[in-house]
């Protein structure tokens, strides 16, 4: 698509009224909420899903690398915000055994095929949560800030040179409410603006999916899903560093490794879609929600970033499309979502977007697997952990972001007690994790090796982010310059995930580098 044709897309959407939109939008809000007090949104069992981002280096020198339009066709993934991604959504399956490997061979088979077709390409598509080498012969800056300007329908529109060719990605740039967004990454030791929310490119996540059976039972699960929120994340971690050139000039080596954040990919994408001076903003650690009328609610009274024009289909929810289009800007790090393209599989279903991509797929099905029995479990059990203020579990996500399993995170364990005691929070935390799934139909050993990834971060005390730290520390110490260090690291990171993306784990990882 040209420049000229996507900016007149851009047009288009920029010409749809905010007021009209939003009427419709309340309109639909009271269809769904009818249907919610229906049944229609219910299901006879929990059904887990999958979204697993990507980003495309060179095979050779690690470089980022743009996904040609046709390869993202030919291997069946998505396009995303940025030319070099590329996402999978894997089939709804049962939460069960059956379910579950279902999902890790759906993931496997997909990506084993991605890889070969990318491969002939001289590409490979990394797991990962922020990238960190530029394309060959690019900066990092230039690359995530690069736009042009085009005139149509008598507007100047402005086109992020990088951004894929999605009216709704560039419309963001473009209207008066979409400059709520504060395009811009400010963490320690990096200061960027742009004139798109391009930057938000750097990060990749996995976000899994859990369908609840009785729609109005959405809260108890949602506010679960909220507190677990900051453990998970915890041990998740993954993005402690930036691409070299995006560092400040006198930000040294030693204060980025001592100031590092450990999950960067948060504050990117609060601080690239938040402006500071209107408030929560659109990316936020959401409240407990009281009833599922109120989720709704929530949702449709959202800020509007992109009216974006909606077209009639055939679809079931497309009954509230104007909805639907909506909940597309609706960025909470827990997030309810209604939707279904038939009235049998319409779903109410609870996305947890904090987690990052992983280093092998084995590690993403093991978050998916931990998230999913622990609201199974959490909620079955009615564990006392919903009582534990919000204002901690939001203090438990920012302190998991920025120290990771470092992080002095508030939990109340089965027997009522609060304890700030990493081991106590992660065996009763893994323990209801296994009783969710063995609650399933899982035998003990299958729910034990799901878990495993994530019992041995815990025992090891190591984070993917907590590995690339202390790579880039001994690559310093060695006498590397940052910028040296950083990139040594990636290319190891990449390295070492060709040889265990499809069947090895990062628990691997760690055995290697400590020798064992």
């Amino acid at each position: 698509m040209t420049e000229e044709v996507l900016a007149s897309r851009v047009a288009e959407v920029l010409a749809v009224d905010a007021a009209s939109f939003q009427e419709r939008v309340e309109d639909d809000a009271e269809t769904i909420k009818a249907y919610v007090r229906d049944g229609v949104f219910d299901n006879p069992q929990a059904i887990v899903g999958l979204e697993y981002e990507f980003y495309a280096t060179d095979a050779d020198d690690r470089s980022l690398r743009r996904v040609p339009r046709r390869l993202l066709e030919l291997i069946g993934f998505e396009k995303e915000l940025g030319l070099h991604n590329a996402e999978m959504t894997t089939s709804p399956q049962p939460l069960n055994a059956h379910g579950l490997r279902a999902q890790e061979s759906e993931v496997k088979s997909r990506l084993q095929t991605a890889l070969e077709v990318t491969h002939t390409e001289g590409m490979w598509l990394v797991s990962d949560g922020l990238w960190t080498i530029p394309p060959a012969g690019e900066r990092a800056r230039e690359y995530l800030t690069d736009s042009v300007e085009q005139t149509a329908d008598g507007r100047t529109i402005r086109i992020a040179t990088n951004m894929s060719a999605a009216a709704r990605y560039h419309a963001m740039a473009n209207t008066e409410q979409a400059q709520t967004a504060g395009m811009t990454i400010d963490a320690p030791n990096v200061s960027l603006s742009a004139e798109t929310v391009m930057p938000e490119s750097l990060i990749t996540s996995i976000q899994p999916h859990y369908q609840v059976p009785h729609a109005e039972d959405l809260p108890a699960y949602f506010n679960y899903a909220v507190r677990i929120a900051g453990p998970l994340l915890a041990v998740c971690v993954n993005s402690p560093f930036f691409p070299p050139d995006c560092y400040d000039e006198d930000a040294t080596a030693e204060s980025v490794l001592e100031e590092a954040w450990m999950e960067h990919r948060i504050s990117v994408f609060e601080t690239v879609l938040n402006d500071p001076s209107t408030g929560a903003g659109k990316v936020r650690f959401p409240r407990d929600l009281e009833s599922v009328e109120e989720a709704v609610d929530r949702i449709a009274a959202d800020d509007t970033l992109v009216p974006m024009p909606v077209t009639a289909g055939d679809r079931f929810d497309d009954e509230f499309a104007h909805f639907r289009r909506k909940h597309g800007t609706y960025w909470r790090w827990v997030r309810p979502v209604f939707d279904g393209p038939t009235r049998s599989a319409a779903n109410a279903r609870i996305e947890f977007r904090p987690v990052p991509a992983q280093p092998t797929v084995r590690d993403s099905v093991a978050v998916q697997a931990a998230f999913a029995g622990l609201l199974e479990s959490l909620t079955r059990l009615e564990h006392p952990v919903v009582e534990l203020e919000w204002s901690l579990a939001r203090e438990n996500f920012y302190a998991a972001m920025r120290e990771g399993l470092e992080a002095e995170l508030t939990w109340i364990t089965n027997d009522g007690q609060e304890t700030t005691d990493r081991e106590r929070i992660y065996e009763d935390l893994l323990a209801h994790a296994e009783d969710g799934l063995t609650n399933r139909g899982l035998t003990d050993d299958e729910a034990a090796k799901y878990l495993y990834p994530l019992r041995r971060r815990v025992r090891q005390g190591v984070t993917p982010a907590g590995w690339k730290h202390q790579e880039v520390t001994r690559r310093v110490e060695s006498g590397d310059s940052l910028a040296a260090a950083i990139t040594g690291m990636q290319r190891a990171y990449v390295d070492r995930q060709t040889e265990t993306l499809l069947e090895g784990r990062f628990a691997d990882w760690i055995g290697k580098r400590n020798g064992e």
